[in-house]
């Protein structure tokens, strides 16, 4: 495949991100946070976010687990996650930790666990769909290509 068609395909890929609800605008600001100084910031950041993505989720499923439920715990893990998934532009883990975060205010321990496991799709969607788009953007660099540029014009 040229580089042309893989500028393409990375460019359509990119807009099902937006159009499924995946992603929001904060990812394009992120992308323009890098350049030739920090060529690896994105994939520095998203990185970073699985790590704290899989670390709050583990200590979400054992904080739920427990018999007495501490939901001030439970409420801190879900705001940081929605803090980090936010601040890539995951838009629908994002969605999902707002809801989470209501049912730890009224202690509803079977919408939690129903929530943890929304939370942990919408997790593992975004990761699988992020990790393709950084690898297609691997190989355009490896082919000499460059990224395209996106705005929210779609």
């Amino acid at each position: 495949m040229d580089v042309g068609q893989m500028q393409r395909q990375w460019v359509d890929y990119m807009k099902s991100l937006f159009m499924e609800g995946l992603l929001d605008g904060q990812f394009l600001q992120l992308k323009q946070l890098q350049d030739e100084t920090n060529p690896d910031f994105v994939v520095e950041v998203v990185s970073l976010f699985f790590e704290d993505s899989e670390r709050l989720l583990n200590d979400l499923t054992i904080a739920l687990d427990q018999t007495d439920i501490d939901f001030k715990k439970v409420d801190s893990h879900v705001h940081q996650l929605k803090g980090s998934s936010s601040s890539i532009g995951a838009q629908r883990v994002k969605n999902a930790c707002i809801a989470f975060r209501n049912f730890c205010e009224e202690q509803n321990i079977d919408a939690c666990l129903r929530c943890l496991q929304q939370v942990k799709q919408e997790y593992c969607l975004v990761k699988t769909k992020l990790e393709t788009l950084l690898g297609l953007e691997q190989q355009i660099a490896a082919a000499g290509g460059s990224i395209p540029m996106m705005e929210l014009s779609f």
